[in-house]
């Protein structure tokens, strides 16, 4: 579904990626682990083009993404919901989840999504007028997710999700990105600092270390590395 290939990505003359190599099939739930700085983020800004890397090819759906604006990739269905949410603060949760389906058209299946959306975080129905800047952090990252899927993304990234939130909160979270990929069928890239919980929903794993891919396996093999366990599992 997606394929990075030899992508190296640069701030002025500072590289922030080498030789990047990721590959992503349809249905999947794949996890980017690693410590701060380690190049993440830039990961999948690279991959929205946010950020341009310098060299190297991605690929989704057979399109080159590296000649498109940011605009267009969201059109082909690749929705990032990015660290620190960046809800928009003045508007109502409905303008927020409104403005995810601004390039739609087809009102029945908006409808439709909304009702979804509502029934996996009833907390945003019940808060559906009130403005987003005034919602708490874990519902603040339930309105970015939401508006996201009101995008109807092929491919969802996510950045950091748990960041900030309380452990209760985190574990609905990561249980609605479970029954996103298995109730939706979507395809979930997830950039996550908590890596026991990032591998346990995940079926795939890469370990990013300075801006280099060190490790790549299932994620139950990942879980059970020793190398994994001493420097992110805190074992």
């Amino acid at each position: 579904m997606l394929e990075i290939k030899n992508m190296n990505t640069y701030y002025g003359n500072i590289q922030a990626l080498h030789d990047i190599n990721i590959s992503v099939k349809q249905g999947e739930i794949i996890t980017l682990i690693g410590a701060n700085g380690a190049g993440k983020t830039t990961t999948l800004m690279s991959m929205s083009n946010v950020v341009t890397p310098k060299q190297g090819e991605i690929t989704f759906l057979g399109e080159q993404l590296l000649t498109k604006k940011p605009d267009d990739i969201v059109k082909m269905g690749l929705i990032h919901v990015p660290e620190g949410r960046h809800i928009f603060p003045y508007l109502s949760v409905m303008e927020n989840l409104d403005l995810g389906a601004f390039l739609r058209n087809d009102k029945a299946g908006i409808k439709k999504d909304l009702d979804h959306v509502f029934e996996l975080f009833p907390r945003l129905h019940e808060r559906r007028n009130q403005q987003g800047g005034t919602l708490s952090g874990g519902e603040q990252q339930m309105l970015a997710i939401s508006r996201a899927l009101m995008a109807q993304p092929k491919l969802l990234l996510l950045d950091e999700p748990s960041l900030g939130l309380a452990p209760i909160i985190v574990r609905q979270i990561f249980d609605i990105i479970k029954r996103i990929n298995k109730e939706n069928g979507t395809t979930i890239f997830l950039v996550e600092q908590n890596a026991n919980l990032a591998l346990k929903v995940a079926d795939r794993g890469y370990v990013m270390e300075n801006g280099h891919i060190t490790l790549e396996d299932t994620a139950d093999n990942l879980l059970a590395n020793e190398d994994v366990k001493k420097a992110y599992l805190g074992i």
